[in-house]
């Protein structure tokens, strides 16, 4: 489809009112594009007319999120179903397949982890990560699991259990290494197993992770028969172990309930004026076999959908954890979004029979329904009062509370170190967003920079950037962290001198690398772009050819740089041959403390890459006209590079595809 070239609907009344008009007041789907039609928002309504509508109107308090979205609305569509379970299938369906930005209720928090199982390769990896990235539609993400040891604890003890493929890179290339010899892999890195026979091996870990663990041991246990009574008695064996590992796996904590049978999932929160933490535990033949835990901006901050309104736009009485009957409400929406953001990202055979919530969900028949047509069997959704299932949803309550305290204590602490950080540089207001910088070589070779972001104390992953020095002076041999951190500084923030300045109040975009930066970073609804504060890792120095550049810049009196020395922790400003008074415990130098060594980590990992991918590389790459095909041939003859480095041209020459002259062109390459 084109781009859209037009005007905001905010700013075009008569435009806006027409299509409004054109929207039924039936239950459906709606979808929200920007100038360039890319989908911002997908939602769904009873009333799709008096849903849309709900944005536009002056009278209405948008949360800064959403109001920010509104402003980039330029086209409006929807879809019309027949039903409100209809329309919340759909939706669920549309945002798994366009990931609009603005359609994330749920945090990208990076304490809680992921297990993932990438099937879409063809020896899928199994792995732990903090992000759950928009990969193939193929991989599967299970979590986020809220005891981190726990997961590493399962995972390491599946690698036990199950042979699977246990280093990312091959160890050897001709060869597998000591995992195939005693049994942990079957030598997925020379394929001497099929992708089929590896999948299925795949297919019952994932069955632990779907908390089928009890129905994967009635699988095994009767193959494990067949195969002795086969006398194949090695097999038997195997199969044997791999059961007394799933039974002491699954020999935890018991959940005594009623009805052993029924798999349960129980939700519940708690929440402050801006986050709500939410934990779902996950209830199998009576045993709690996953704890997962998410981050929910509560309604003040984030719209919720009830019968049409946006519960940011309800007036509050109390806090919705508070209770009471609108209370009640609103953490219900909470939970019901939560839930069916969930659930979208499932398999049907994860979805339990039976969900325990906390609160009375706003649309709960609509979204039993759904769930039920995807399991195939019917799904209850209950709010208990009393007796077991009730002492249940307390106890998810109670860890969501110890939660969130654990949060409060974070953001108190944050807060005060970014108050103290003001007060000891003397700045107007505290520094929301951090820039650290550092640079990292070994003596010159492989020079690279790294920038990090914290935001209101915080890292900002998704900010962070590398740099690959390009001053051709900097070399093996031969260093410079002055101008290696001038010319990082000057990439930043070039293009924004006297020019820029007007771009700087509206917000900096990183510019030195745009093909790094995502295509919705023109949408992103995180502070300015420009930093509160830059800091710089070193002495005078380092400090002196930053404020240089930026003063050549016509910048210096726009941005705020100080630098931290490591030997004493010193903070050094522009101009002040001393450092500042200070104490190393004071909380705005720890902080300071914390961005340093990010920016030192980060850097350290990009430099380590580099250079390990440099020594990956052969030296044979470094002769002119030899390609990788003929490497492969000398290599096959030779063996080595040092058996090749000590023949004689005529040796050389006899290699197929290897004339004379390039022949004589290797030796001379090695023999200078």
């Amino acid at each position: 489809m084109p781009s859209i070239k037009t005007l905001p609907l905010v700013k075009d009344a008569e435009r806006l009112e027409s299509r409004l008009k054109e929207i039924p007041a039936v239950p459906g789907v709606y979808l929200m594009r920007d100038e360039s039609d890319r989908i911002l928002y997908i939602g769904k309504s009873k009333k799709l007319r008096n849903r849309v509508r709900s944005y536009f109107r002056e009278s209405q308090n948008l949360s800064p999120r959403i109001a920010m979205m509104v402003q980039q609305v330029r086209e409006i569509e929807f879809i019309a179903t027949d039903t409100e379970a209809e329309a919340l299938a759909l939706e669920a369906n549309l945002v798994k397949q366009h990931q609009p930005y603005f359609n994330v209720l749920l945090k990208d928090d990076k304490k809680y982890p992921y297990l993932c199982i990438t099937w879409s390769e063809e020896y899928p990896r199994i792995f732990i990560t903090r992000k759950r990235r928009a990969g193939s539609a193929k991989d599967r993400y299970y979590g986020p699991y809220v005891d981190t040891g726990a997961l590493r604890s399962t995972l390491h003890l599946i690698k036990r259990i199950f042979p699977l493929r246990q280093r990312p890179q091959p160890l050897f290339k001709d060869r597998p290494c000591l995992n195939y010899d005693i049994g942990r892999c079957v030598g997925v890195c020379q394929g001497l197993t099929s992708p089929e026979e590896y999948r299925k091996i795949l297919q019952k870990v994932a069955m632990i992770f779907q908390g089928r663990t009890q129905e994967l041991l009635d699988l095994l246990a009767p193959q494990m028969e067949q195969a002795a009574e086969d006398l194949n008695f090695e097999t038997a064996a195997r199969i044997r172990d791999q059961i007394k590992g799933l039974q002491s796996l699954s020999a935890g904590q018991k959940v005594s309930l009623p009805d052993d049978t029924v798999s349960r999932d129980a939700i519940a929160l708690a929440a402050d004026t801006q986050h709500a933490c939410v934990q779902l535990f996950q209830i199998r033949a009576g045993q709690l076999v996953a704890r997962l835990g998410f981050m929910a901006e509560t309604p003040s901050q984030t719209p919720l959908e009830k019968g049409g309104q946006e519960l940011s736009q309800l007036s509050l009485s109390s806090p919705p954890w508070q209770g009471g009957e609108r209370g009640g409400v609103e953490a219900g929406a909470i939970l019901q979004r939560v839930l069916e953001e969930h659930y979208q990202n499932v398999e049907s055979v994860e979805i339990p029979s039976e969900i325990l919530v906390q609160y009375e969900l706003p649309e709960g028949e609509i979204l039993s329904d759904w769930l039920s047509n995807r399991k195939g069997r019917k799904v209850t959704i209950l709010t208990p009062q009393r007796q077991t299932k009730a002492e249940l949803i307390e106890m998810v309550e109670r860890n969501a509370e110890y939660e969130l305290a654990r949060m409060q204590r974070l953001s108190d602490r944050n807060s005060q170190a970014m108050e103290d950080l003001a007060e000891i540089l003397d700045l107007p207001e505290v520094p929301r967003r951090i820039e650290g910088y550092d640079i990292s070589h070994i003596q010159g070779s492989d020079a690279v920079a790294s920038r990090v972001v914290f935001i209101d104390g915080l890292p900002a992953n998704q900010h962070y950037r590398h740099y690959k020095i390009k001053n051709p002076d900097i070399k093996s041999g031969h260093s410079d962290d002055f101008a290696s951190l001038a010319e990082v500084i000057g990439r930043r923030f070039r293009g924004l001198k006297e020019e820029g300045r007007g771009k700087m109040e509206e917000g900096f975009r990183d510019l030195e690398e745009p093909e790094e930066i995502s295509n919705l970073s023109s949408v992103s609804p995180t502070i300015s772009d420009k930093p509160d504060l830059i800091m710089i890792d070193g002495g005078k120095g380092q400090l002196s050819a930053v404020v240089a550049v930026l003063r050549e810049m016509n910048l210096l009196e726009e941005l705020r740089v100080v630098s931290l020395a490591k030997q004493r922790e010193e903070i050094f400003l522009p101009g002040e041959s001393l450092p500042l008074p200070t104490n190393s415990e004071q909380p705005g130098v720890q902080l300071l403390r914390r961005v340093r060594d990010e920016a030192h980590r980060f850097a350290v990992s990009f430099h380590r890459d580099r250079r390990s991918e440099r020594m990956k590389r052969s030296r044979l790459d470094e002769i002119p006209g030899l390609g990788h095909h003929r490497q492969k041939q000398l290599l096959a003859h030779f063996r080595s590079i040092d058996y090749l480095r000590l023949a004689t041209p005529e040796q050389l020459a006899e290699v197929s595809g290897i004339g004379p002259r390039l022949a004589a062109q290797i030796y001379d390459y090695f023999h200078p």
